[in-house]
């Protein structure tokens, strides 16, 4: 099966967007269409009734599920903030850390260099993911 890289990715955001579990989004393994579904209510369409049959969708992940949170953060951290270590890993003990933690990297001048490698490892993250799955991305 084939999709386009971009809904598999708007679609893994949707997902990410919120908390684990209040987002969903489907592909169709056959036609590579995506579906999403938000618990806020802000549905276009409906999911289809079948959305549970495995043989038919694939339930996208969270980036949590991915490594792609808090370990992320704390990767980024040991490699170009060390000496903030401590400090990083205890803000992420706690709720708001995300807000504290750009706050840090505006301070240091690093808020650019952190989305950019948020973005790559989340594009390789995901490729990753397609690939286990056999979903085939065109750009």
């Amino acid at each position: 099966m084939t999709t386009k890289y971009s809904d598999v990715e708007m679609a893994f955001e949707m997902v990410s967007s919120a908390q684990l579990g209040e987002n969903e989004a489907y592909v169709n393994i056959h036609t590579g269409e995506t579906h999403w579904y938000s618990s806020f209510g802000d549905n276009e369409q409906e999911l289809p009734d079948d959305i549970t049959d495995e043989h038919k969708y694939l339930a996208l992940p969270h980036k949590n599920e991915l490594n792609l949170g808090k370990k992320l953060v704390l990767r980024f951290t040991y490699q170009f903030l060390p000496e903030e270590e401590d400090k990083i890993e205890s803000i992420f003990r706690q709720r708001g850390a995300y807000q504290r933690f750009k706050s840090i990297l505006e301070s240091r001048s690093l808020l650019e260099q952190w989305y950019e490698y948020e973005n790559k490892a989340q594009e390789e993250a995901l490729r990753e993911w397609c690939e286990l799955y056999e979903l085939k991305i065109v750009d």
